[in-house]
């Protein structure tokens, strides 16, 4: 009588557990990217705005890192987490669970960005040698340009001086005749939108050099010879862009040209990145993995900056839905993620692609570079009740291709 008792009792709580895992809430796609870079973001912000991060941070360099002060690599971790992180710092504060992890990151940004500049900090970032820090300026000055009033306008006067100064001095460093010509121009750009003095001739001069390096169907090359890699995603469709309708916002025309014809400048540059962005979207396979080509593959999730950034500015071409966008990414998330081995012990990213591979870096690469992987997470500037976030999830093209069902042909542009 007793064993059949326990046996009753063991189903009984079999069925209750059953019951309660059956009652728990699915993951939405927006909770799982805010906790994603919640994760990202919180172990650098959190040392950062105490002035440890260069304490703290384990730092990891390629096998065939090439010598250079590797105080770079915290210069790299927090511009390029910064670029990416802004725009969801700039919705404004609620009392959801989401909107408590964003301010709290917002207010530990605004620490950092403070000890970035800070001649007595030890988070003193690296600003006044080597060349890597005219890159990485760049992305700070992108997280300012892309959430003013959050980021830029909170800072006490003294800290805006110091941004103004140190982007001033990197004049210093003369480009190479490649995208770094986009990193000087972005900084430009940026001390344009502070009324602070700035160079024109660096903005123009970079203009100059991508409307010439257009190659057809989307594609930029990067200087005179073209290479295929993903240099298109990482900096030069986002940051011309980024250039050209600041520009046009603030009607400003370079020598050679009128505004109405920067606008055209803008609406092509605006229709290539489309066209590229539905590129990007075809790449991402039905498992959600993407072809590994080029160089930077350890840059991650970097690789889909303008699809994210159409998503952001409400400019996703007519051939993608935000359903299929927004599912194509998670789906790509999920992937690489799941993998073990991305973080180390400190919560600080590992050199690799899907887990720990440090064989493929590059030789400039460091653990602070591969946060340009925070450049995905653009769409969560948009509200929760955006449809790129309420649409319902649609299998994306390659999906729908290799699942039987019709997909789109493609095409390329032609001007």
């Amino acid at each position: 009588m007793k064993t059949i008792l326990l046996i009753v009792i063991s189903v009984l709580l079999a069925g209750n557990a059953g019951a309660a895992k059956k009652k728990e809430k699915p993951v939405s796609d927006r909770e799982y990217w805010t906790n994603l870079l919640y994760q990202l973001a919180e172990p650098v912000l959190i040392n950062m705005s105490e002035g440890k991060l260069a304490a703290e941070m384990q730092v990891e360099v390629s096998p065939t890192w090439d010598g250079r002060d590797i105080r770079v690599t915290y210069m790299e971790c927090f511009g390029r987490l910064m670029s990416g992180l802004a725009p969801w710092l700039s919705l404004p504060d609620d009392d959801t669970p989401e909107g408590e992890k964003r301010k709290h990151l917002r207010e530990l940004a605004l620490k950092s960005y403070a000890h970035a500049v800070d001649p007595q900090s030890p988070d003193y970032l690296l600003w006044r040698s080597e060349g890597q820090p005219l890159v990485d300026a760049a992305y700070v000055a992108s997280s300012f340009i892309r959430a003013p009033k959050q980021l830029w306008e909170p800072l006490d006067e003294v800290t805006k001086q110091r941004y103004i100064a140190e982007f001033q001095q990197l004049r210093r460093i003369d480009p190479p005749n490649t995208n770094w010509l986009l990193f000087s121009a972005m900084i430009e750009t940026f001390l344009l939108t502070v009324d602070a003095q700035y160079d024109m001739y660096r903005i123009h001069s970079a203009i100059r050099s991508i409307e010439n390096w257009y190659v057809g169907d989307g594609w930029y090359a990067d200087g005179p010879h073209f290479a295929f890699d993903y240099y298109n995603s990482y900096v030069i469709q986002p940051m011309y862009v980024q250039v050209l309708q600041i520009l046009v916002d603030r009607k400003i025309r370079l020598r050679d040209k009128s505004l109405e014809s920067v606008q055209k400048n803008l609406e092509v540059a605006k229709k290539r990145m489309q066209r590229f962005g539905i590129i990007l979207e075809r790449f991402i396979s039905p498992e959600g993995t993407f072809p590994l080509f080029g160089r930077s593959m350890t840059y991650r999730l970097g690789v889909f900056q303008p699809l994210a950034m159409l998503s952001l500015n409400n400019m996703l071409p007519q051939e993608l839905t935000e359903g299929q966008v927004r599912a194509a990414l998670t789906a790509v998330m999920k992937r690489m993620f799941a993998q073990p081995g991305n973080f180390n012990e400190k919560g600080f990213l590992k050199i690799g692609l899907a887990g720990h591979q440090p064989d493929i870096a590059d030789w400039y690469t460091n653990n602070g570079s591969l946060y340009i992987t925070s450049e995905v997470f653009l769409p969560l500037g948009l509200p929760a009740n955006h449809l790129f976030w309420t649409a319902p999830a649609e299998d994306w093209t390659a999906k729908k291709g290799w699942g039987g069902e019709s997909f789109p042909k493609d095409h390329a542009i032609r001007e």
